[in-house]
């Protein structure tokens, strides 16, 4: 299973928006999604609290501060083959 992971802030109108787009590709592909937010979380916030959104594929970093929906869809269907 491919696992995506969105590091936001609550309150971060860019990290909603990257939220949504992730979302909506999931409702056309299976994948696991996890949130993590940088204000819960020091190390997180340390690592990448001046580039989110980050979006995480298996671990290593996608997109920051926005997410291309048809990047995003061809990167997990890739991975999903």
């Amino acid at each position: 299973m491919v696992k995506v992971e969105i590091i936001s802030r609550h309150g971060c109108h860019l990290c909603e928006i990257a939220e949504l787009v992730v979302k909506e590709v999931k409702s056309e592909i299976d994948f696991e999604l996890v949130i993590s937010y940088v204000d819960e979380n020091e190390s997180l916030n340390e690592k990448y609290g001046e580039e989110v959104p980050v979006t995480l594929i298996n671990g290593e970093r996608h997109d920051y501060f926005k997410v291309d929906r048809d990047r995003f869809r061809n990167a997990i269907s890739r991975l999903r083959q």
